[in-house]
């Protein structure tokens, strides 16, 4: 992609996912995900109704008299996208490719964030981790993030989602909130590593996926490529028992990815390639504000 039509890409997404950020997301965000942590304030005397575990005991020795510590919401917050940039990422049989979705569900996120002061980083992955940029602040680095969304190019195909969350875990340490952008087509069992960094961040899944991953139509015999793995292989699509097959094997890895996700307490979104995300994200904050 050259120069010219990557920036005409930049901006029509930062047109697009800027003015929904704006006028639909930024209550919706605000009230799912700001003040989940705590910072100390300040000290002051101890008034009755006081929790007596907020006792400031080396304060209440030096002065004989007990005195107490006061938190406030933390204002500021770390925002983490982990991108899935696997080879799957570029099929797209319904509307746009999966990478394209991505590009627009991490943008407006990201635009969401800021205009809270947030800061953004970013994980890329496959089967390892490919790429990370630190948590900054503005839109200049939100601009850099949605180019590399767009242009970014991995150096291995496969998918292991195991990876970025145990990245994450490790090396970011203030607790962050964090959205795992995939389409969740892995065979690796992160059960553990997504509890533990749900229970150190305050983990989201979205996952992209394209209505040909669920359903394959009945178009004769066509050659089928794995786009992580590079293999050809002829299918007959014409044959009722390859397509039930197909469906039951893609059923098969939703209730996985439905009990892992709900065993570790992560709250998920579900969008196609050709679906407006708006309503999906819109039902994620709804449900993470509620449950508050």
């Amino acid at each position: 992609m050259d120069a010219n039509e990557l920036l005409k890409k930049v901006r029509k997404i930062e047109i697009k996912t800027r003015g929904l950020s704006h006028n639909i997301f930024a209550g919706e965000y605000h009230s799912a995900f700001k003040g989940r942590g705590v910072i100390f304030s300040e000290v002051r005397e101890y008034e009755p109704g006081d929790d007596i575990r907020d006792i400031d005991w080396n304060v209440t020795s030096r002065h004989n008299k007990p005195y107490v510590k006061v938190y406030e919401e933390e204002r500021e917050m770390t925002v983490m996208l982990l991108v899935d940039v696997s080879g799957s990422r570029d099929f797209g049989a319904f509307g746009d490719t999966k990478k394209e979705k991505m590009a627009e569900v991490a943008a407006t996120l990201a635009f969401s964030s800021i205009q809270n002061n947030d800061k953004v980083g970013v994980i890329f992955f496959s089967d390892k981790i490919e790429k990370f940029i630190p948590p900054k602040k503005g839109k200049k680095h939100i601009l850099l993030i949605i180019r590399e969304i767009i242009d970014f190019q991995p150096e291995s195909k496969g998918t292991n989602i195991d990876v970025p969350l145990q990245f994450l875990t490790n090396v970011v340490k203030k607790r962050s909130t964090a959205f795992l952008i995939s389409d969740f087509i892995d065979d690796h069992d992160y059960f553990k590593s997504m509890s533990i960094a749900n229970r150190k961040h305050d983990l989201a899944g979205i996952q992209i996926y394209d209505r040909r991953d669920a359903e394959m139509p009945d178009v004769g015999l066509v050659r089928l490529r794995d786009m992580e793995t590079g293999a050809d292989v002829w299918v007959d699509t014409s044959s009722s028992k390859v397509r039930k097959k197909y469906a039951k094997d893609w059923y098969e890895r939703q209730q996985k990815l439905a009990s892992v996700v709900n065993r570790c307490g992560v709250d998920m979104a579900s969008i196609t390639t050709d679906e407006d995300f708006v309503k999906a994200l819109l039902g994620l904050f709804r449900r993470r504000a509620i449950a508050r």
